[in-house]
């Protein structure tokens, strides 16, 4: 590992997690074949990333360093990150910056509008930080960009992948009568690593968070995820599956973590591909109409062509 020091620029570049500087380094295994990805060099990524570029938007492939990055953005498919690169929570996992967030842009919503119209996508996803700054946690952000999308794009679906608006009376029911056609938010772990892995959010709240989507809107798709090897059990995470069953979710994916930097938390093992066929297989007996588990699987990976076998999958169920 290198260390970059700045002793030409007037100001001191800040960390870009500052809270992780002095923490000792934590060492991960080396990663095995079934982890390899291609560096993106294509004439479609370079495209989709000028397309981002020009209308000033930020992507979480980017920021949150995704593997998958190359192959989606040859494709055009770019998940978009609203409301700033810089997020209000410091989970050990993640790579977006941490820090006080700037003020929102209000065009915001029309510049994810326009990039979705330019990019051509028939599914867009849209994420965002946490803004625990914002009394509403950035919730009618989110509701603006579904609609000036919808009134861009008529004929493309949308998919949110929302924080947990912790705290925020009302902010989820402002989002939900959006109607996103999907509503996802992540789990990230099981609950006995939320303290060291996700110590800013409470599982319980994020269970109930997805059931309320059901409650308002039960058209909803509503999808959730988790990361294995950050040292969790198996039992655990078929107790994860039974949670979000529990609360009528949808959709399951289930990935690898890696390790951003030494700062952050420590790969504990790396899941073979076998396991991810042993939890897919037993997640669709539990119930999910969809689930994806493989080591490369994210929340946005393929999420075009996944939504296509969602609608499906419950078009059969109602048969």
């Amino acid at each position: 590992m290198v260390t970059v020091i700045d002793t030409i620029s007037a100001t001191q570049l800040r960390p870009r997690h500052p809270e992780k500087v002095n923490r000792p380094d934590a060492v991960s295994p080396p990663k095995p074949d079934w982890i390899r990805v291609r560096a993106p060099n294509t004439r479609g990524y370079a495209d989709t990333r000028n397309i981002v570029k020009e209308n000033g938007l930020v992507t979480v492939c980017e920021e949150a360093g995704c593997p998958n990055i190359g192959e989606c953005w040859d494709k055009k498919h770019a998940t978009f990150m609203i409301m700033g690169d810089t997020c209000t929570r410091a989970c050990a996992f993640c790579n977006v910056k941490t820090g006080m967030p700037g003020a929102l842009d209000a065009s915001e919503p029309e510049h994810v509008a326009e990039a979705t119209f330019k990019l051509g996508l028939a599914h867009v996803v849209v994420t965002s930080v946490d803004r625990d700054d914002l009394a509403d946690g950035g919730a009618e952000h989110f509701a603006r960009t579904v609609r000036a999308i919808r009134e861009r794009c008529p004929s493309t679906t949308i998919e949110i992948l929302t924080p947990d608006f912790l705290r925020k009376e009302g902010a989820l029911e402002v989002v939900a009568a959006a109607k996103p056609d999907v509503f996802n938010h992540n789990l990230e772990t099981v609950p006995s690593h939320y303290l060291n892995v996700r110590p800013g959010a409470r599982y319980f709240h994020s269970i109930r968070l997805l059931q309320r989507v059901k409650e308002i809107d039960p058209t909803i798709f509503t999808k959730s995820g988790i990361m294995v090897g950050l040292g969790e059990e198996r039992h655990e995470v078929l107790q994860v599956m039974d949670d979000l069953r529990s609360a009528e979710v949808d959709f399951l994916t289930i990935g690898q973590y890696l390790q951003p930097t030494r700062k952050h938390h420590a790969v504990m093992r790396y899941i073979p591909p076998d396991e991810f066929a042993s939890y897919e297989k037993v997640a669709y007996a539990k119930g999910f109409l969809m689930v994806s588990a493989s080591p490369l699987t994210r929340s946005s990976h393929h999420a075009g062509d996944d939504f296509a076998k969602l609608k499906a999958a419950r078009k059969a169920l109602a048969r």
